[in-house]
């Protein structure tokens, strides 16, 4: 999983570029963390309590985008996803799951959080 941070010159506004196969771990970390450093410590202790064994599971709602922690994998997935009634929609307009989920190793995405954490820290 390769990712790279950058800050708007204009607005300032943090920006997350991540992968192809996970671009949606990019849109979460900007539009549902962004640089609210709390968020990211709660994520962060969650990670920890989960590698120490005091806890199975962890889940994070957003506004767009959830994200779903376990022993194993981080699962960031946007919200429509839960959209019961996919077959009211017309033909084509199926929604295209592969641009609004991804997964990765729970190492891998504490590693990445990490980094995040570093560049809001570096970048003010």
């Amino acid at each position: 999983m390769e990712y790279e941070f950058r800050r708007n010159s204009l607005d300032g506004a943090v920006m997350a570029c991540f992968s192809m196969e996970h671009e949606v771990m990019g849109r979460w970390f900007g539009e549902e963390l962004g640089d609210d450093k709390a968020a990211i410590g709660a994520v962060l202790e969650a990670i920890s309590k989960i590698a120490a064994g005091s806890l199975r599971e962890w889940h994070r709602s957003g506004r767009e985008f959830s994200l779903d922690l376990d022993t194993e994998q981080a699962r960031v997935y946007a919200n429509v996803l839960g959209y019961d009634n996919q077959d009211e929609l017309d033909e084509g307009m199926a929604l295209y799951d592969a641009e609004l989920e991804a997964s990765c190793g729970l190492e891998d995405f504490e590693a990445a959080l990490k980094s995040w954490l570093g560049f809001l820290s570096d970048s003010r």
